[in-house]
């Protein structure tokens, strides 16, 4: 769905596929030595070299229609972009939403993983009574439900942008788009997400433990739950932001995530 990713993809030496990538490259490369644009592009370069400016200003006007050479940018706004704010964000929006489809396994498993991790959670606090040890053990099972959402959301989002971060800024100085619809593009894609994952967890381990019953103060615990995990998204979009790479994300995350952990209200 990104034509840059596609060329890497094509293009690129994987590790232990070397000699595939190379006959493959080669494919690629004597396919366009022999095409009608390979020859255009030689026969275009030997006239400037030989002939001088006037015969490449020639050329460039015989192209001026040509598709395959980069026209000059007409319709460009004050902003220095072609596209408007709208079309720039519902492209973004449309581009990430089909990176999300693209991998539905990924999803499948998150989904799964919070199940199992919320039946295991039940499973442990399971019936609780408003005794003095089941009001401890619900300060627990509070408590595991935020490190849950937090960890869980962090690090699923870490390496968002810094494994986008090259192409990011290929296209941004393009001209593609802004920095503020790539944002908003990509972390609204991936929302819908971050809605079920609190909702899943949220319902299994409500009635599990046996928390107040009633169905006010289940929506009342399920829209704290589901704030805390879309903040720890936000979060961990933060730190992927402030990271040049993804193993410097996944360095800095944990020493500044287990801070607000500490003084969160359980320990202190």
């Amino acid at each position: 769905y990104n034509p840059a990713d596609f060329y890497v993809q094509m293009l690129a030496i994987a590790p232990n596929k070397e000699t595939e990538c190379r006959e493959t490259i080669k494919k690629i490369c004597d396919s366009f030595a022999v095409s009608p644009i390979a020859r255009d592009i030689i026969e275009t370069a030997s006239l400037v070299n030989g002939a001088g400016v006037g015969i490449e200003l020639a050329r460039a006007k015989h192209h001026a229609n040509d598709p395959y050479f980069l026209q000059p940018m007409d319709g460009v706004d004050s902003t220095g972009y072609r596209a408007s704010w709208w079309t720039q964000f519902y492209c973004i929006l449309w581009r990430s939403w089909l990176s999300v489809l693209k991998d539905p396994m990924l999803v499948k498993v998150r989904l799964l993983q919070t199940a199992m991790v919320a039946s295991l959670i039940g499973s442990i606090y399971f019936g609780q009574v408003l005794d003095q040890d089941g009001v401890m053990n619900i300060n627990g099972s509070l408590f595991l439900f935020l490190t849950n959402m937090t960890f869980q959301n962090v690090f699923a989002v870490i390496n968002v942008f810094s494994a986008e971060l090259p192409v990011f800024l290929r296209e941004k100085r393009s001209r593609l788009y802004r920095v503020d619809t790539y944002f908003l593009g990509k972390t609204i894609a991936e929302l819908p997400l971050f809605i079920a994952v609190p909702f899943v967890f949220t319902s299994i381990t409500y009635p599990m433990i046996g928390l107040k019953a009633g169905v006010s103060h289940y929506l009342t615990t399920l829209f704290i739950v589901t704030l805390v995990a879309n903040v720890s998204t936000s979060y961990g979009y933060l730190i992927s932001c402030a990271s040049s790479s993804i193993s410097m994300a996944h360095s800095v995350g944990p020493p500044v995530v287990i801070p607000f952990l500490i003084f969160g209200g359980f320990f202190l």
